[in-house]
């Protein structure tokens, strides 16, 4: 087959590449579709230790079934899937809860590190095990549900907090993660969303998909503009979505007594923290990690047209032009978010 390998750090090579073999309880999926994740291009110069060459990356994905192990059941040649990019073992105590994204010995798409490697999407082909397969509805086209991690990310962390219906929301961070926030929390019946970030671009495009407010984190004035709008109060929940200590800051100066604060950026391995504020004031730290089931969620929310993906997407191109795409996502290249791979 074909595949995007990452051959060395910062070297991407197109060519031949092994076929996966489909394991009793796997199957093999012709790749239509394969998203290039921040992670990705973090890792791709080795700063992230997840990456390490030679490895096909990639674990944004979907397509269709070409093959089916001896052991699977349920499936069949054809099926249209996407997949999860975290695959549990289904077993560990963490797993029979329904933990899955915190599974003990939880292995991700396209990533190679000291305890593992897994090849991913950036192929023609890829093998999926079967408990981490979802059907795509007749309505979602493949660059479409090669969204649904991301997207279940966002609808990760908004479960975690529980809105109820005509709550404050706050998304401080207008990237890609932020920007589906703001989409789920105004599905999830939010009355108020404001978007806080540095980038002027960002923040009209977060205005453009439901936020009612959208503010410059670094003004002193922000905080004081979001309590304007809660009735003097603060955000009933915030979310971080970058993952600084900055932004974490700018969210837990805006977030009501009482309010919850979910984290789900992680950028900094490490940040300064206002302990006592958080303590003080009785405000609800949520770490949020992955996703945890959310896609047939997801791709409901997709097929009824309840998230705006499209205006994410930035590039769908060849796999053969990969190379050339990571270097332009490495480089920052302004006004560019989401890129597809098509092999």
């Amino acid at each position: 087959m074909k595949a995007l390998t990452l051959e060395e750090y910062g070297k991407f090579v197109f060519g031949e590449a092994p076929d996966p073999e489909a394991h009793d309880n796997e199957v093999i999926v012709q790749v239509k579709a394969c998203g290039i994740c921040g992670s990705d291009v973090h890792g791709m110069d080795g700063s992230t230790g997840r990456r390490i060459p030679p490895v096909i990356m990639g674990h944004e994905a979907a397509g269709v079934i070409t093959n089916v192990g001896a052991r699977v059941s349920g499936w069949r040649l054809g099926d249209r899937v996407t997949f999860d990019s975290t695959i549990s073992c289904g077993a560990c105590w963490r797993c029979r809860r329904g933990e899955i994204n915190l599974c003990e010995h939880r292995r991700v798409l396209g990533v190679s590190c000291a305890e593992y490697r897994r090849n991913g999407a950036f192929a023609e082909l890829v093998a999926v095990p079967q408990h981490i397969l979802y059907r795509i509805p007749r309505e979602v086209e493949y660059h479409q549900a090669a969204m649904t991690e991301p997207l279940s990310v966002a609808l990760h962390a908004v479960r975690l907090a529980r809105p109820e219906v005509g709550e404050s929301a706050l998304v401080v961070g207008a990237g890609m993660i932020g920007l589906l926030l703001i989409q789920v929390l105004r599905a999830s019946g939010c009355s108020t969303v404001i978007a806080m970030d540095i980038d002027e671009n960002k923040l009209r495009r977060a205005r453009d998909l439901g936020a009612d407010l959208c503010l410059d984190s670094r003004s002193k004035e922000s905080v004081a503009k979001v309590l304007e709008c809660t009735e003097g109060r603060g955000a009933d929940i915030a979310f971080e979505a970058v993952g600084i200590t900055a932004a974490v800051a700018a969210a837990l100066d805006a977030v009501r007594m009482g309010g919850r604060l979910v984290l789900v950026g992680n950028l900094s391995p490490k940040i300064e923290l206002a302990l006592q504020s958080v303590v003080t004031r009785q405000v609800s730290l949520l770490g949020s990690c992955a996703s945890q089931g959310e896609y047939p969620a997801c791709l409901e929310l997709i097929a009824r047209r309840r998230v705006n993906l499209q205006s994410f997407i930035s590039a769908r191109a060849p796999l053969s032009d990969g190379a050339s795409w990571f270097q332009r996502l490495y480089r920052q290249e302004p006004g560019l978010m989401k890129v597809i791979l098509e092999p």
